[in-house]
């Protein structure tokens, strides 16, 4: 073999790498201030043939010296994966964004294409972000599958940047024929709110390729998350979200429920309205889910129930977390007993932290009297047939229009028939299209009738009269609920009725475990539809 034949073999065996071949300068402690600092880092570096990875977390790297290992980045175009988390420590604000756009227009000039950039725990607050808004938009970037700014400090401000930055980078990178694919988001920490949230779904919703978002403890409330909701419903490739230590309440649960593989709302006051929403997500889809985390969510033991009884025939389920939860020690019992009976108590985490039953709110019971004989006047004068103005997308509202037009029944078959008439065209209306929305309705339902804790100050409680159920179950039975929806009635209706005397109001009808006769059957009826359990 001739000479030069075998200067090509060993040149091109110099180039072939087994494995990822990377630098690692991790947890050092180095304190890089200058050029000299860096010289045997620089050299390194320049005699590494095909690096790919250079880990340089854990150190504290000023302006001069991150000038200098750019320079020895500008001919490493093999390079891939840059992890530089906590790398400014101790160093002024105004260091940070020149640093970072040295290194930034060393990959640009490299010809680098990055698959993984981790700059979490900098602390560089949004010029930071202006300091990598380049590199984002570049093409060194049109390959990036995993972007990590943990703990960065971005505000709003940032987010926005970064937003933008992400939408530019897709723009550019469609145009030359292979759009941006990101896989990994995290940005936890880094106070963005509603706002920088918001800009960051339009920038997911564009993506449409993320499969793992961690943006937890981002004080981020319902507007934000049903704009991140949105996002998500673009993006079918999503398995992990967490938004742990946010504000979910009724809204941003309900756009929410219908995601994903892990769901993590831990500390994110989900509440009951939230928790039953989150059910009927549960009942409809999510069939590989692996784990629920409702934790420390002022969750009460009956929609804690229900969210219990929606997670029967989840396969892949390993966790269900409640903890932390308002059920009182019977409470704790009876969910313990419902995982049991679905021989699913395994699953079910600790319960050591409850914060025991929730304390009855009685500030408003001396206006409900009141209140009661306004609503029923004004029934009475506008008739029972006035559904025509109710926004049906308004699920309290509709909710609402059926209780008061259902207030006014009697047992005469004139009265009967334009009650029923009415609430069948109302609910007809409104769950021509969503299957969720009947369980919005649902559980507005429980909250005008006082059964659950609305984070909505405003809805009033109604006294409970016989029209209410009658009308309820005639709705049932023309089956504008689905079957999986009866148990969620029957756990809070029967509620209402093993409390109630067996006099008065309720005394013309026979009763089975608290519940009208006819009404509790119907459950039964239904819920054997579902799921084939019998009734006494």
């Amino acid at each position: 073999m001739a000479s030069g034949d075998i200067a090509q073999i060993t040149e091109a065996l110099a180039k072939t790498h087994v494995g990822e071949v990377e630098l690692s300068y991790k947890g050092r402690g180095l304190k890089l201030d200058n050029a000299e600092s860096v010289k045997e880092m620089v050299q390194e570096i320049e005699q590494c043939r095909g690096l790919q990875s250079l880990r340089l977390e854990g150190n504290t790297l000023g302006v001069e010296a991150a000038q200098a290992i750019a320079k020895s980045l500008e001919a490493k175009r093999e390079l891939e994966q840059c992890h530089w988390s906590d790398l400014f420590t101790g160093r002024l604000r105004s260091e940070i964004p020149p640093a970072l756009k040295s290194l930034g227009c060393s990959l640009m000039t490299s010809g680098a294409r990055l698959t993984h950039l981790d700059l979490s725990d900098n602390a560089f607050g949004p010029d930071g972000v202006k300091g990598i808004e380049s590199l984002l938009k570049s093409s060194a970037c049109y390959t990036l599958c995993e972007l990590r700014l943990n703990n960065c400090g971005m505000g709003i401000g940032g987010g926005m940047v970064l937003a933008s930055a992400l939408t530019e980078c897709h723009k550019q990178s469609s145009a030359a024929g292979s759009p941006l694919r990101l896989k990994v988001f995290i940005a936890g920490r880094n106070r963005l709110e509603n706002d920088g949230a918001t800009a960051l779904a339009k920038a997911f919703k564009l993506l449409g390729s993320l499969e793992e978002i961690h943006m937890p403890q981002n004080g981020i409330n319902h507007p934000g998350i049903t704009a991140l909701a949105t996002a998500i419903k673009h993006n079918p490739n999503l398995q992990v979200l967490n938004l742990n230590d946010n504000t979910f309440t009724k809204r941003g649960s309900i756009a929410m429920a219908e995601c994903l593989k892990l769901i993590n709302f831990g500390d994110c006051l989900v509440r009951s309205e939230g928790a039953i929403a989150i059910a009927g997500a549960l009942r409809e889809g999510l069939p590989f889910l692996r784990e629920l985390n409702l934790s420390f969510g002022e969750i009460c033991e009956a929609a804690a129930v229900v969210v219990a009884k929606a997670v029967r025939g989840k396969a892949d389920l390993e966790k269900l977390d409640l903890n932390g939860n308002c059920f009182g020690e019977e409470g704790c019992e009876a969910l313990r007993e419902v995982m049991e009976s679905l021989n699913m108590e395994d699953l079910l985490g600790s319960l050591s932290d409850d914060e025991g039953e929730p304390e009855d709110d009685e500030e408003e019971e001396e206006e409900e009297d009141d209140e009661e004989k306004e609503d029923e006047e004004d029934t009475e004068e506008n008739g029972v047939n006035g559904t025509k103005d109710v926004d049906v997308s308004d699920a309290s509202k509709v909710s609402e229009v059926f209780l008061k037009i259902s207030s006014v029944y009697k047992d005469e078959p004139e009265v009967k028939q334009a009650i029923f008439e009415s609430t069948d065209a109302l609910l007809r209306k409104a769950f021509s299209n969503s299957h969720s929305q009947s369980y919005s309705f649902i559980s507005s339902l429980i909250v005008n009738l006082g059964l659950l804790k609305s984070e909505d100050k405003k809805i009033k409680k109604v006294a409970v009269l016989p029209g209410h159920l009658l009308a309820l179950e005639h709705a049932a039975a023309q089956e504008f609920f689905p079957a999986d929806q009866a148990g969620v009635l029957e756990e809070f209706v029967s509620r209402l009725f093993c409390s109630f005397p067996r006099t008065g109001s309720f005394g013309q009808f026979d009763s089975i475990n608290g519940l009208p006769k006819t009404v509790h059957q119907f459950f039964c009826a239904r819920r054997n539809d579902f799921i084939g359990d019998d009734c006494p």
